[in-house]
């Protein structure tokens, strides 16, 4: 882990699991709202030396990172959904950006009634 413990992390390897980033995953909501989702996603582990030894430098701008999502993301479920991540700012994790999935490209580039999605939220 990065950090001493999963909640402050923003990189980890999980002994016989794989290693995962944390990032994040805006949806563009109706009225010019935004909700962000804080997501992890798993990365092929033999990636993570290359993502560790770019992540404090200023070659992090230019990471991109192809991985599956690892969390469900509520309304749409889309646990094991393939997604690129890119650095949209030095200062924050990888963004989701693109998807072959076309719900989770959906999710990504359209614009969702806020009501469905703020009464799914926990």
């Amino acid at each position: 882990m990065s950090g001493t413990d999963a909640n402050e992390s923003v990189l980890m390897q999980v002994q016989g699991v794989g290693a995962f980033v944390r990032a994040l995953l805006p949806v563009q909501l109706t009225g010019g709202h935004t909700v962000t989702y804080g997501v992890w996603v798993g990365f092929d582990p033999a990636n993570l030396q290359h993502v560790l030894e770019v992540w404090w430098t200023p070659e992090y701008a230019d990471l991109q990172i192809e991985g599956i999502l690892a969390n469900v993301v509520q309304p749409w479920g889309l646990y094991g959904t393939p997604v690129s991540l890119r650095v949209l700012s030095v200062d924050e994790t990888p963004y989701c950006v693109t998807s072959p999935d076309s719900r989770l490209a959906s999710v990504i580039s359209d614009h969702w009634d806020h009501r469905l999605i703020l009464d799914a939220l926990p």
